[in-house]
């Protein structure tokens, strides 16, 4: 299972920027995926998760209504669109993905996502 970030950069407040994470060895429809971020010092936080089986996407509270997950099967790619973008949204964001169509929602604050690869920084300047 390989996942890589990319789309990054450097942002002013109120901008947007789109990741993607290109995917690899594994099939979209048989996992959940979704994405997490850390800031310097800071845990993990959970952006977003994509339950397969529950045809649901679960997001963080601090970016309800501003962040937006989508995934293109065929090209096996995970996109996050990410709007009105604040300050305290700078942070290394990483895409992930577990075994198994449920986001787990008690395992940890990242839904259980248990693979990722390099993230990709993000900056957004006030």
């Amino acid at each position: 299972v390989q996942l890589q970030a990319s789309g990054g950069g450097l942002v002013q407040a109120g901008g947007s920027l789109r990741l993607s994470c290109a995917t690899s060895g594994f099939t979209l429809d048989e996992y959940s995926y979704g994405w997490f971020r850390q800031a310097p010092g800071k845990e993990r936080e959970g952006i977003s998760c994509v339950s397969g089986i529950e045809s649901r996407t679960y997001y963080g509270d601090s970016v309800k209504g501003r962040f937006t997950t989508s995934a293109d099967n065929a090209r096996k790619t995970i996109f996050l669109q990410m709007d009105n973008l604040k300050p305290e949204d700078t942070a290394i964001y990483y895409c992930a993905a577990a075994y198994g169509a449920y986001c787990l929602q008690t395992v940890d604050n990242i839904w259980g996502l248990n693979y990722w690869g390099q993230g990709t920084q993000v900056t957004v300047s006030s």
